[in-house]
């Protein structure tokens, strides 16, 4: 994405520095062009990390989008080089870059469908339910799942499981492993098959109907 005509944008942070809290007010969005940000946010008094951004992604644009407070903490990882944006230059980035603003606006779509549905996860009580939807998550947004059938094959690992669900990768391990004694999942070295990805959505259903 070419974005050299905005170094006047540019904003740098160091690594530990917080860059928003959650709750703030806010009326700016980042794009970071180096560093990774850790999104984080607290839910039932326990930081919960959301995401691991890198280079090129995008965060904070729901203030933006719904003039509404922070709804995570971000924090630079590394050492950190954003563009940032407010609703001002927002509108000259987007009245002088037709084509920047479309992929702007693309990510913004996928980003707000993103923290929806993680979030959707994250406030499930029942542990095997967020792992569950993990998959129904996966099941939604990867590309080139074979969908003619009710099983599932993800190229994924149970780290990256862990991570989506807010949980430690021990208790996701242990989560799959009574999966695959009630023989509804089996778990390779390189993926992860689902034997009725129906099944885990009536599960899922019926634990977020009880919270």
């Amino acid at each position: 994405m070419e974005l050299d005509a905005f170094s006047r944008f540019a904003r740098t942070y160091q690594k530990g520095e917080i860059i928003f809290s959650e709750y703030e007010p806010g009326d700016t969005f980042y794009l970071i062009q180096s560093g990774r940000v850790q999104l984080v946010k607290i839910i039932g008094n326990i930081e919960k990390i959301l995401d691991i951004l890198q280079p090129s992604e995008m965060f904070g644009e729901m203030a933006i989008l719904e003039d509404s407070p922070r709804s995570a903490t971000a924090i630079a990882l590394d050492p950190v080089k954003v563009l940032e944006f407010n609703r001002a230059n927002f509108e000259v980035l987007m009245m002088g870059n037709p084509q920047i603003a479309l992929k702007l606006l693309k990510l913004f779509t996928k980003r707000i469908y993103d923290q929806k549905r993680r979030f959707m996860i994250l406030t499930l009580e029942d542990p095997q339910a967020k792992v569950a939807d993990v998959f129904l998550m996966l099941d939604e947004t990867q590309p080139n799942i074979d969908k003619t059938t009710d099983q599932r094959e993800f190229k994924t690992t149970v780290e990256d499981i862990a991570h989506w669900a807010g949980m430690n990768a021990d208790q996701t391990r242990d989560i799959l492993n009574h999966f695959v004694n009630q023989r509804r999942v089996e778990i390779f070295p390189d993926r992860i098959v689902v034997k009725n990805i129906n099944d885990f959505q009536r599960f899922v259903n019926s634990r977020r109907k009880k919270t």
